[in-house]
């Protein structure tokens, strides 16, 4: 209990005392104000008059500011979770824990059938592997954005605003919490043992596949992430409906698509385009048929489709935070 006590303290301190770069050093608002959309472009005409630039272009100088504001959080947060070794190790473990329950409820179920869909125990654990590893990494590095409805309900948002940095990097990097490393390595894990069993023919294309499908399916996420958080400027308690799509979405990539109905097939594909974390992809390095019929060159497109979705959550997030007005208080 005193440790908790301890680590709370820790935690409320360090969020007082968010690092921020030296680059762009804050400036207040011209005379008389004082509101958040104000200060909001304050802090932008900040980020874009940063000095020393060199040169740079505006897009990318933002980009790096972004990044460093990012580590320098996120440094901070680990310096915080590091003084208590012990407690980050437990709740790791933890998470791992948790998070392997999901497989050991697939492996109840192939206690009694021999076949899940028309695919094996080894290619649905291919699909949990990708989908858990992708989804980690996006919940380890974006994961944050499901609490910016609360801050926004509350109006602690405001003091993000002021902050001559990015607010997308200090939402995102706000309480890095290092113990979901925990679902990575579990993901991880049963990845290499879906690897190790299954009897596939083997090409340099599925192999180069793999990873290139880990990290577009973690970048898809991460849009998911984001394009959620800005949702949350506009219906403040809209954590569940991110969550359903985020770690809704990585619980139904954990099966294959033959189960669902192909309406709900289409919404994925079209919509919101989940099946390209490892749907699609794994039907390339499976030999698998598409239930849909689609093209074949459809299975690598999952690049293309991270950085289209990247771009409309950036579109999105900016809209939003356009739109934010305070709670007047």
């Amino acid at each position: 209990m005193a440790d908790r006590q301890e680590a709370e303290a820790v935690e409320a301190t360090a969020d007082r005392a968010v690092p921020v770069p030296r680059e762009a050093p804050g400036r207040p608002g011209p005379p008389g104000s004082s509101g958040p959309s104000e200060a909001r472009e304050t802090a932008g005409e900040t980020a874009r008059e940063a000095p020393d630039n060199g040169s740079w272009p505006a897009g990318e100088w933002r980009l790096l500011t972004g990044l460093r504001a990012y580590s320098l959080i996120v440094g901070m947060w680990l310096r915080s979770t590091m003084a208590y070794r012990a407690s980050f190790v437990m709740t790791a473990l933890g998470n791992l824990a948790a998070t392997a329950l999901d497989f050991v409820a697939i492996l109840l179920m192939f206690s009694h059938v021999d076949s899940l869909g028309g695919y094996t125990l080894a290619e649905i654990a291919f699909l949990y592997g990708t989908s858990s590893t992708a989804f980690g990494l996006a919940d380890l590095t974006l994961g944050s954005m499901d609490k910016l409805g609360s801050r926004v309900r509350t109006g602690t948002l405001d003091t993000m605003l002021v902050r001559p940095a990015p607010v997308l990097a200090q939402v995102a990097a706000d309480r890095f919490a290092l113990r979901r490393l925990g679902r990575i390595t579990q993901g991880l894990l049963v990845l290499g043992w879906a690897l190790a069993s299954l009897d596939l023919d083997w090409s340099a294309a599925k192999l180069l596949m793999l990873p290139v499908m880990i990290v577009s399916g973690a970048a898809i996420f991460g849009a998911v992430f984001v394009a959620g958080g800005a949702f949350q400027f506009w219906a403040q308690d809209a954590s569940e409906v991110q969550s359903a799509f985020t770690y809704g979405g990585t619980t139904m990539l954990q099966y294959p698509p033959t189960v669902f109905g192909k309406e709900l097939v289409r919404g994925v594909t079209f919509l919101v385009p989940l099946a390209f974390v490892n749907w699609l992809p794994a039907l390339y390095v499976l030999g698998r048929e598409d239930p849909l019929g689609l093209p074949g060159w459809v299975r690598f497109a999952s690049p293309a489709v991270a950085v289209v979705c990247c771009a409309a959550a950036g579109l999105a997030w900016r809209t939003g935070l356009r739109s934010y007005r305070s709670t007047g208080s």
